[in-house]
């Protein structure tokens, strides 16, 4: 699959579940409402179903049921050349003497073909994460041979694989605590304040809730969220496929400007090429940009203006899990928390994660105690249900590309660009371009390892660019990110569609984005906000 498309394992566990509950309800319906209100017999109807999965059970059985009923067997011969050229790949990598002599052409070889298992996943039926964590340890073997000594490639594999967990324990920990406060039905308290039905209200309502929202969490929830809200708000129609394209852009948008709201932003925060206040300050007003523009312009649509027809309510609310409030009160605060967390002690962020997991791991065991039938809504089962599979994925990913950097390819590769781009600026937007169509994860990483900290130093123009262009960017395409594979899935929209109806939208609020940035940091717009030295708690954070 294209790119960002790491996280749709969890989106289909998701939906399993959902069309079990709503199968549940809707007989459940037939029930007296007590019935239906009380959360222990809904779960005891709900396991007892036959043919239906309840948020305790795993939906692995029924998953591959359901996959064994639609695959279409692909291609053999592809995936039979594939298989070969990985062969022969691992036996030239066998021939210590070539590999030494020709290293840097044996791990671009290697990282091309990896990256293309990965990007044609479904063509070849190969899980991306399995791929990432084969080309990972075959450069690193590479690396090993063509490097001066072994001690040399195990020290550099070590700094790296410091480097990299941070950042896996760091995304684990931020997964456990949204799919704790998801499971609690947490988010009901920003969805269900939603009341208006007029269409340009709603778009512009819909587009800034989910920019918020994804400022604090991953763009995926944020869409998922946010898309299910557009279900029970608005009948299907052309105008809520152009609401559930807003969902996209702004979620996208929204985890551009702060250090958890996106894994880019993330890891150039952890590794310390943007601080908190700073990437706040700076990319603020233009990812609003990024929004406002499309959002204006698809209110001069005939789909927005005009067509669409107020409606009410399609869909009954679930109710909401016992205490739920708190647990979404002390996990959203435990996500916000990690940038005071690292600024008072000086401690990496992830434990901050920790640290919040930990905090909300004790608190719903105590809330729950004794109440067997709710095991579902402690961490152990919220565990089972995160994805595992794009944490492995970014951990073969990252690995790699350190590889690349201990090599000194990155490098080269930076010094080229340095002689035929001289302009950094454009090397930032062409990242966002090109994240359209690949993962904006690799990319990123690739910029850090091909550019470090003395030549662009902390909170440079660069750094804050390229946040914001990975970040946007991949709104041009709806393969482009996880919110956009999603919402392809959940309201079944095509490539083609997107293209035609929102890409160009898209675009606008990206250039109108850039456009401001370039324009702030010109003209020292911002010079006048407070400085890191003047706000409490927030300085070298």
């Amino acid at each position: 699959m294209l790119a960002s498309s790491y996280n749709l394992h969890k989106w289909r566990r998701k939906l399993v579940l959902a069309r079990a509950e709503e199968k549940a309800k809707s007989s459940a319906s037939m029930q007296p409402s007590s019935d239906v209100n009380d959360t222990v017999k809904f779960n005891e109807e709900l396991i007892s179903r036959p043919g239906t999965c309840d948020p305790l059970c795993s939906v692995d059985e029924m998953s591959s049921q359901d996959f064994e009923a639609n695959y279409q067997p692909k291609t053999d011969l592809l995936k039979v050349l594939t298989i070969l050229a990985a062969t022969t790949m691992g036996a030239v990598a066998i021939n210590h003497s070539w590999v030494a002599a020709n290293q840097d052409i044996a791990m671009a070889l290697v990282f091309a073909l990896g990256y293309a298992g990965i990007i044609f996943e479904e063509s070849l039926a190969f899980n991306k994460s399995g791929v990432g964590l084969l080309m990972a340890v075959s450069l690193w073997v590479i690396r090993s041979i063509g490097a001066p000594s072994t001690d040399i490639a195990v020290s550099e594999l070590t700094h790296a694989s410091a480097e990299v967990s941070e950042i896996v324990f760091f995304l684990l920990g931020a997964m456990t605590i949204v799919e704790i406060v998801d499971a609690h039905q947490g988010f009901k308290l920003v969805t269900d304040n939603i009341r208006t039905r007029n269409p340009q209200t709603l778009l512009w309502v819909v587009g800034f809730v989910t920019f918020f929202l994804s400022s604090i969490l991953d763009n995926l929830t944020s869409t998922i969220v946010m898309v299910s809200l557009l279900r029970k708000l608005v009948r299907p129609s052309e105008y809520r496929k152009f609401l559930g394209a807003v969902v996209v852009i702004a979620a996208n948008a929204g985890g551009a400007w702060t250090p958890i709201g996106d894994v880019t932003t993330t890891m150039l925060w952890i590794h310390g090429q943007i601080t908190t206040l700073n990437i706040i300050k700076a990319l603020f007003i233009p990812c609003v940009l990024s929004l406002a523009v499309p959002l204006a312009l698809m209110s001069l649509t005939s789909e927005v203006n005009g067509k669409a027809q107020e409606s009410s309510d399609v869909l009954a609310s679930e109710q909401m899990a016992p205490r739920g409030q708190l647990v979404f009160a002390v996990g959203i605060g435990a996500l916000i928390f990690v940038p005071v967390f690292k600024a008072v002690t000086g401690l990496p962020p992830f434990m901050g994660m920790l640290l919040g997991l930990g905090v909300l791991w004790i608190l719903t065991d105590a809330i729950h105690y004794g109440e067997s039938e709710r095991q579902r809504l402690k961490v152990p089962q919220a565990l089972s249900r995160i994805d595992t599979q794009g944490a492995l994925f970014f951990l073969g990913i990252l690995l790699s590309v350190s590889s690349l950097e201990a090599a000194g390819i990155l490098r080269e590769l930076a010094n080229y660009l340095d002689a035929h781009i001289p302009n950094p600026d454009l090397i930032a937007s062409a990242i966002g371009v090109v994240s359209a169509v690949i993962d904006n994860v690799p990319l990123v990483a690739a910029a850090i390892g091909m550019y470090d900290l003395t030549s662009f130093p902390p909170d440079s123009e660069f750094w804050q660019l390229v946040s914001f262009c990975a970040g946007t960017g991949g709104s041009m395409l709806v393969i482009g990110s996880a919110a956009g594979v999603a919402f392809m899935g959940m309201e079944k929209i095509n490539f083609f569609w997107y293209f035609r109806k929102v890409s160009g939208f898209a675009f606008a609020g990206y250039a109108a984005g850039i456009v401001a940035y370039l324009a702030e940091k010109n003209f020292h717009l911002l010079d006048s906000l407070p400085t890191l030295a003047q706000v409490p708690f927030l300085s070298g954070s």
